[in-house]
């Protein structure tokens, strides 16, 4: 991997997690620590992050937690798309996950008023947003806390899954392709996804077309995991031919 991929790997990680070591990159990307710091130290000149001892975090991260604010806002106009067209599929009585990130948040925004619904996150936002609505019964599952995605992550965020039998879940991507599978650049975030897919009997991955065809960092697995995508209308031919090609249906909204 060339040092300006690694960067960029390196940032995409912060922008999840709010905050990294040394050592742990160093274990990641299977450098020394010496280049990490090296690393480390470029970002921060272009200000991007802040260093610390034995390692750094994302600049304004305390603010974005203050103001309850994601960190990842691109394409807002086509997640907003993409939500209206999730409701379509969301019905009262429906009990669903909602996963974490900014499609997601835009979907909760949309249940208000729904009567009859139950929703299981991981996403704090998400649980101040819907926790005063009398027609949804909110469930929040444990974890530790990640503040960019202002959501709960781990094992224990996983095992709240164990058990449970959820009809939808409306899974968030960092990126999906035919080689890569669903990726993510949070390693703890893996086995959270895995469990809400485990759960839930049907999964909608929803995700804007700007995320397919890409690659993050960690794995979750083959593209054979989900059942849907829903996206918006710029994704490409060849991509739309690998969804039909593995027998997944795709949505697209307009």
């Amino acid at each position: 991997m060339l040092p300006n991929q690694r960067r960029e790997k390196i940032l995409e990680l912060l922008k999840e997690d709010g905050s990294a070591k040394v050592t742990n990159l160093s274990k990641l990307f299977k450098v020394t620590e010496v280049t990490v710091r090296q690393d480390l130290e470029k970002l921060e000149k272009d200000g991007l992050v802040l260093r610390e001892h034995g390692g750094a975090y994302l600049k304004n991260i305390e603010d974005q937690v203050r103001n309850l604010s994601l960190s990842h806002r691109e394409n807002m106009d086509k997640k907003e798309m993409i939500a209206n067209k999730c409701l379509e599929f969301i019905e009262s009585g429906d009990s669903i996950i909602l996963d974490s990130g900014s499609t997601t948040t835009e979907i909760a925004k949309k249940l208000k008023g729904f009567k009859n619904l139950t929703v299981i996150t991981n996403a704090l936002n998400i649980a101040m947003m819907l926790g005063a609505e009398p027609g949804i019964e909110l469930i929040v599952t444990g974890g530790e806390f990640k503040p960019p995605t202002l959501s709960l992550t781990g094992q224990k965020a996983a095992d709240f899954f164990k058990g449970l039998n959820v009809q939808k879940l409306f899974l968030a991507t960092a990126g999906l392709s035919l080689k890569a599978g669903l990726t993510y650049p949070s390693i703890s975030d893996i086995v959270v996804k895995k469990a809400m897919i485990d759960a839930a009997e049907i999964t909608y991955l929803v995700a804007d077309s700007s995320k397919i065809g890409k690659a993050s960092f960690a794995s979750l697995g083959a593209l054979s995991l989900i059942d849907y995508v829903i996206t918006d209308a710029g994704i490409e031919e060849k991509h739309k031919q690998v969804f039909k090609d593995n027998e997944i249906e795709l949505i697209i909204s307009n």
